[in-house]
């Protein structure tokens, strides 16, 4: 049986990019490999750490476009050209269209900062900690035309620590998520997940 080649994933970002940098880093090791980064958000620190890292870089701003459907076009287009095997959205702060999604279903992930189906959308944290959940953690999932509700395939968890501000959950919280995305994509590169 040959070798696989690695698994080709773009990475769609809008922040400060501490998932970019750990798939990154995590990449030989895990058998993937990030063929380019796509931002709406052209001063995204992730946008900095992608040049510095040489990775192929497409920028699309949403805000240069006068409709969602001619921002999704482009924004496929852009991804369509790195040539991916997977997509991964890393903390990417737009909500996908159904067109969109439909284009790329099967092979669209993200990762979300609570143990899905529990605090879907925002400020999951603050509700965590507000509902008394003594568990807590992140999701990835692939993505539907369902915000946070498609299907999923691994998660970690933690225990909320009594009286843990919503802050010091989220750090937390986020180094559970640089240690599962990267080993998501490396079972999905070695088709543990999905047949490629």
């Amino acid at each position: 049986m040959g070798l696989r080649p690695p698994l080709r994933v773009a990475v769609m970002v809008s922040g400060r990019g501490s998932n970019l940098r750990a798939l990154q880093e995590e990449a030989p090791e895990q058998g993937y490999a990030i063929t380019g980064v796509v931002s709406n958000n052209p001063t995204a620190p992730a946008v900095d750490y992608a040049r510095d890292q040489g990775l192929a870089l497409r920028l699309v701003d949403h805000r240069r476009f006068a409709t969602r459907a001619a921002f999704e076009e482009t924004l496929a287009t852009a991804l369509d050209d790195l040539a991916p095997d997977i997509i991964a959205l890393a903390g990417f702060l737009r909500v996908l269209g159904a067109d969109f999604v439909g284009r790329y279903q099967g092979r669209l992930l993200n990762i979300h900062p609570s143990l899905l189906p529990a605090f879907p959308g925002l400020d999951t944290h603050r509700r965590a900690l507000a509902s008394g959940a003594r568990i807590h953690g992140a999701t990835v999932h692939l993505v539907t035309h369902a915000v946070d509700g498609g299907p999923i395939i691994a998660q970690a968890g933690l225990t909320v620590i009594p009286g843990e501000s919503p802050a010091a959950l989220a750090a937390r919280v986020l180094a559970l998520e640089h240690a599962l995305y990267p080993y998501v994509l490396g079972r999905w590169a070695r088709g543990e997940i999905a047949d490629r």
